[in-house]
């Protein structure tokens, strides 16, 4: 087709007015009236043509076809074109220098003339492409996220999950972009945290101290745990120690970043360096240190004396926030130093007197509770009243917080005091109720119940924050499942139609809830001992869910689970049987040296308590009990001590059942189950007395301890039985029904196992009228322990 048009072609060629030089290339292309022309002119400058001119002779090129009558020949001709070819090639060398205008321009206009997907012109600009709208994307998210809506929020997570699909390293800063944007709008998501995450980690090596310190930060604020990211960035900065050394402003962010999740022998290290530099401190310097010794469970007492001492000097200049996280830093370093203290009360009480905002007064009153000597006057009392109207709920929660804090650690107070204290938590309660009642969506009830805490959530709130969530069951989807499920764990509250709400959600949507969430949605059973009408299919779904989940999940949140369903007599086989070997084990070690002491501690238990329930439980899949020397370690220190309230009940027993030597308190069992009070009972029922008596009223200074899970005296005469008499208070019921929650009643399945009889008597039903006297109480046990025994 081309060889017909040469006549033409030649006499353009000709009788051009203006040499090429002295108009641009660009113009020149527009004033083409044929695809040969534009291909010439292509020829001639391929070495020298800009991004700009590609993108133009792409455009010219393209308006000619629309022009055809035949456009699919036309196109063909034109791709098949040595100079097409030619163009194609100078265009993928100049993408990177392409405005988002000529890119996308291009990219239509190869996909027009059918250039294959797989031609690298065209990967080229679809990875361009899509890295340009990740980052336009996610700097877009950032600057809107203080003014969109939650279902605009939703849409664009699931657009920015669509569009973040590959993980490699370039993509640091649009990840910690989404970081940001999900920390504004405070939503965890974690398929889109999950894959931040990936890019991040394999990036530690290029972040620089101020970036691995803005992300642990926001993975603090979006609760998102990743030991990976902190193994790496802990490596990367101890890098860093040497050189920041010199410049207090990196040594101190150095601290803080690493000082929380550094071993002991860095900890000491950093200790030591900041010490030296503590006078040189600024302000919010020395605020960042006190912060991070509290995150550190710093015991260096000379290191808190002087921190303290430079703090002091600047306590004038902090904001009413900072004076919050000083009094709880001093308070939770045990520091005492009572000039500190009196300089603090006298701030925050000229603060509170100026201030009209709630959120501030929140903040003020809370610091003055935590303060050692927690008087509550009058103007402070009068100052929270006159806010009441114009707090949400956080803030009224927080209330109650610092309220209740005065009550419990204020034993000297008027009782004019008392009343008023009292008067202002059932306006508390007044307000938040009201707050309750104005939702009409669950999502603006969310609003108002996710702030709420302590004990206000467990005594005046469960009740009518359950009854709410009740009156939206129907809007429990997938995508609030989790921290529905998660906001019940805390309410102590059985609800059976919102748990059985939630489990019919995760059985009918289990793909669309992420396996993090896995633990939240089991929380809630696990605590209030709970089996829904489709057990099976509940519990089935959430370990398949775990088992086809491609990542990894971490050790302490496999050991969290394990144990919720333990309490519930669910085992699954393959789940346990990857806990319970050694690559799982050493990589939670690892990870336990990382966590707060108060949480390492815990998930130790939790471990040793799941050790426990397969062994006993589930023999059958041979999983060895190894934790002796942990419990040995443990509980030696309060086996024997007994209260007042036990001392009496083991005095009763004893003459209940014949004398001390008859009963035993603080038993403990195979596998290390304490017992309140243990007895044994011969084949008439009579009682039998121990050969020893190591635990009396006192501490306890003859237990033996053995090596295996048997006990000293374990062996039973013929036809006896070892009775457990259990005491239980109120935390081992939930709150609305006398039903006994999950560790409770796992502990007494356990006994029953080992042999027990297992007597459970309530605290509430101890403390009733009805047994209001020593002989009443007397009689009592007697029935519960021989006629009970002859019945049975």
């Amino acid at each position: 087709m081309f060889r017909l048009r040469g006549m033409s072609l030649l006499s353009w060629r000709a009788f051009q007015f203006r040499p090429y030089s002295c108009e641009s290339l660009v113009i020149q292309m527009q004033n083409c009236t044929e695809e040969e022309q534009v291909f010439d002119l292509l020829e001639r400058n391929a070495a020298m043509l800009s991004e700009q001119q590609v993108g133009c002779a792409f455009d010219v090129l393209w308006q000619f076809q629309k022009q055809k009558t035949n456009l699919k020949r036309n196109v063909e001709c034109v791709r098949n074109h040595p100079q097409f070819f030619t163009l194609c090639n100078v265009a993928t060398n100049h993408i990177q220098a392409m405005s988002d205008h000529t890119l996308v321009k291009v990219l239509y206009i190869v996909k027009q003339f059918a250039v294959e997907s797989h031609h690298p012109l065209v990967e080229a600009l679809v990875i361009e492409a899509w890295r340009r709208l990740e980052r336009a994307l996610s700097v877009l998210m950032v600057s809107i996220s203080s003014l969109i809506s939650h279902c605009f929020q939703e849409r664009l997570v699931n657009k920015t999950e669509l569009l973040f699909d590959a993980v490699d390293s370039s993509k640091v800063n649009t990840a910690r972009r989404i970081l940001l944007f999900l920390r504004n709008v405070k939503c965890s998501y974690y398929p889109l945290l999950e894959r931040c995450n990936k890019v991040l980690t394999s990036s530690v090596s290029h972040l620089d101290l101020e970036s691995i310190s803005k992300i642990l930060s926001l993975y603090q604020s979006l609760q998102f745990h990743s030991f990976e990211f902190i193994e790496v960035a802990r490596r990367r900065l101890t890098e860093m120690i040497r050189w920041s050394s010199a410049y207090p402003d990196s040594f101190v962010r150095v601290f803080a970043t690493l000082g929380p999740v550094a071993r002991p022998e860095i900890k000491k290290q950093l200790e030591s360096t900041i010490l030296l530099m503590s006078e040189e401190l600024t302000s919010q310097q020395v605020l960042t240190v006190l912060e991070a010794m509290e995150d550190m469970e710093s015991r260096n007492a000379h290191l808190i004396k002087k921190t303290a001492s430079v703090l002091y000097k600047h306590l004038d200049n902090y904001k009413s926030i900072e004076l919050l996280k000083i009094t709880q830093a001093v308070s939770s370093l045990h520091f005492q130093n009572k000039e500190l203290f009196v300089k603090l009360r006298e701030l925050i009480l000229s603060r509170l007197e100026a201030s009209v905002i709630p959120s501030e007064i929140s903040i003020l009153v809370s610091a003055l509770s935590m303060l050692p000597f927690p008087h509550l006057n009058e103007a402070v009392i009068s100052r929270i009243e006159a806010v009441l109207p114009q707090c949400d709920s956080k803030e009224l929660s927080d209330f109650v917080a610092s309220l209740m804090r005065w009550i419990q650690n204020n034993h000297v107070c008027l009782a004019s005091t008392t009343r008023k204290q009292l008067s202002l938590l059932q306006k508390l309660d007044h307000w938040g109720h009201h707050r309750l009642q104005q939702s009409n969506s669950l999502d603006l009830l969310w609003e108002e119940l996710k702030s709420l805490k302590g004990e206000w959530l467990h005594e005046s709130f469960a009740e009518d924050s359950v009854a709410a969530l009740q009156r939206f069951a129907d809007e429990i989807d997938c995508t609030n499942v989790a921290k529905i499920a998660s906001f019940l764990s805390k309410t102590n509250y059985l609800s059976t139609l919102l748990l059985d709400r939630i489990a019919s959600v995760v059985v009918q949507q289990i793909e669309k809830i992420h396996p993090f969430s896995i633990l939240a949605v089991i929380l809630p059973f696990s605590i209030l001992n709970y089996d829904p009408p489709q057990r099976e299919e509940f519990f089935g779904a959430c370990v398949q869910r775990l088992n086809s989940y491609a990542g990894t999940l971490d050790p302490v949140t496999s050991v969290f689970l394990g144990f919720s369903l333990a309490t519930l007599e669910y085992f699954p086989e393959d789940l346990l049987k990857k806990m319970f070997n050694i690559e799982f084990l050493a990589r939670l070690d690892s990870q336990l040296e990382i966590l707060p002491s108060t949480l390492s501690t815990r998930v130790q238990f939790r471990l040793m308590e799941l050790n426990r329930a397969v062994c006993l439980e589930c023999p059958e899949f041979q999983i060895p009990w190894f934790h002796d020397r942990f419990c040995q370690a443990h509980y030696h220190k309060d086996i024997g001590m007994m209260n007042r309230a036990q001392q009496q009940i083991y005095k009763m027993l004893s003459e209940v059942l014949g004398g001390l030597r008859c009963v035993k308190a603080s038993a403990l069992s195979s596998y290390y189950h304490t017992v309140d009070f243990e007895c044994i009972l011969d084949k008439r029922k009579k009682p039998l007395p121990y050969r020893s008596q190591s635990i009396t009223s006192g501490k306890s200074s003859g237990i033996h301890w053995e090596s295996n899970t048997s006990r000293v005296e374990s062996s039973l005469p013929p036809e006896s039985e070892r009775i457990a008499l259990e005491f239980l208070d109120v935390r081992a019921f939930c709150s609305n029904i006398p039903h006994l929650k999950g560790k409770s009643a796992m502990k007494k399945r356990h006994l029953e196992i080992l042999g027990y009889r297992v007597i459970q008597v309530p605290y509430f039903e101890w403390n009733s009228m009805a047994l209001s006297t020593t002989d009443s109480r007397m009689d009592y046990l007697r029935e519960r322990i021989f006629e009970q025994a002859s019945r049975d």
